[in-house]
Parts: C-alpha cells; structure tokens; sequence
C-alpha cells in the first residue's frame, strides 16, 4: 500500500533534529581540539620564554627580578630590625640592587647635611655588614620638591648632593669602607618616590638611599684629547 506524501514527509523530520545534533556535537569537538592544542603549545615552550601575563608589581620592584634567597638582605633585616620596626629605616629591593633607605627626619635636620647621632649609629651597622661584602655602594640624596635657599645650600641640588656626601666620609672613616667602593650623588627632587602631594608624601621622598649595587656598572671611557683632533682646539 502506498503511503501518503504528507505521512511521509512528517515521518523524515527527525533527520532534520539529527542533523542539528551532528552539526553542535561537531562544533563542540573542534573548541575542544582547539584548547587542547593551545595547551599543549604552551607546555611546550622553552625554558625561560616568557609568557605573556599581567603583574601588579611595579617594574621596579618585580618579585621575579629578585634571587630566591637574598642572605644580604636577610642578615641587614635581622641587624636593623629595631630600626626597620620603628620606621627609620626600609629594605628595598630594586633591579640596581638592595636599597637601604632613611628618612630625612631620622637622618638629618631640616637643611642640615649633618647626621644625627641615630642616623650615624645606624649607618655604622649597615658598614659592619657590607664590610665584608664585595658590592660598589652608591649614596644617593633625595628632597622633596619645596624650594630651599639658606645660608649653605642654595638649591635642593647642594642639599642632597652634600648629605650624600656626608654618608659616604662617615662610611670611610668610621665604618672602614674601601673608598673605591662607594660613590655620591644628589638628585634634589627629581627623583620621588610618590607624588609631592602631601606633606606625608614628601616626607617619604626626602631620604638619603644607600644602593648596594648588583653589578659594576660598565667602565665610563673617554677619548684621550690628543685624538680628538684639530676640531676640539680653540
């Protein structure tokens, strides 16, 4: 007996369902086959080829950047513990090396290049311990960016150039550092640590750092002034 065309028609709708169901079930298995691979790929990849992530660690101050185990630091946190707890002094580790900051106002009087007896006391522990270290240390002298004019110092440039100063002759003559070790220098205000927004702000930023230095810093090389020719002659 012959079916009608209608019953027929209605009988076949199931293949339209079915293939519906192949079509998803196939488009699942490539997203699947697809994660699959990119996993893989990235497993795969070399040691020591970065993959791209997003870090709220500041460039300076990266945790990757820092060795796994930093005996220097740990033995001056134990040494200064008392000072670090009172806020005199912070441990910083940056890509130049292990920072030893002080606050001006645990250091120095207001305009004055001349350290507390604290600050020397505290600068004669960090000397004890990098002593027997090999590191170049550079002095670095911080303001905040409020204008200075007194009798000494006429810029913030000679303020934090001479206290940079002060430490290192306290550092040879008193704690027994090799001179050819250590180095001065005065950035005034063109180097803060935050915003001079507020009286909190650049209280931070006057400071005096001792940088304990990683690495030597390339030789500077300059040409000899018989090979410069006639053109540097008046």
């Amino acid at each position: 007996m012959r079916t009608p065309a209608g019953t027929r028609a209605g009988a076949d709708r199931w293949l339209l369902s079915y293939a519906d169901l192949m079509t998803l079930l196939f488009a699942f298995s490539l997203t699947m086959y697809a994660a699959a691979e990119e996993r893989k790929g990235t497993e795969a990849s070399p040691k020591g080829q970065a993959v791209q992530r997003i870090s709220v660690v500041p460039a300076m101050l990266d945790a990757t950047t820092a060795p796994a185990s930093d005996p220097l630091r740990e033995r001056l946190a134990r040494d200064l513990a008392d000072a670090i707890g009172a806020r005199r002094l912070e441990l910083i580790r940056d890509a130049r090396g292990l920072v030893v900051s002080m606050p001006d106002d645990a250091a120095f009087a207001t305009g004055s290049a001349e350290a507390t007896t604290e600050a020397r006391r505290l600068i004669g522990t960090v000397g004890e311990t990098l002593r027997s270290t090999a590191n170049r240390i550079r002095i670095e002298g911080h303001t905040d960016n409020r204008p200075i004019r007194t009798v000494k110092y006429g810029s913030n440039w000679e303020l934090s150039t001479a206290r940079a100063s002060a430490v290192v002759a306290y550092l040879i003559t008193e704690a027994g550092i090799e001179a050819s070790r250590l180095s001065a220098a005065g950035y005034g205000e063109f180097h803060p640590l935050n915003p001079n927004d507020s009286e909190e702000q650049r209280a931070r930023n006057r400071r005096v750092d001792l940088v304990i230095l990683d690495a030597d810093p390339a030789p500077v090389t300059q040409t000899p002034l018989a090979a410069r020719g006639d053109r540097d002659r008046p």
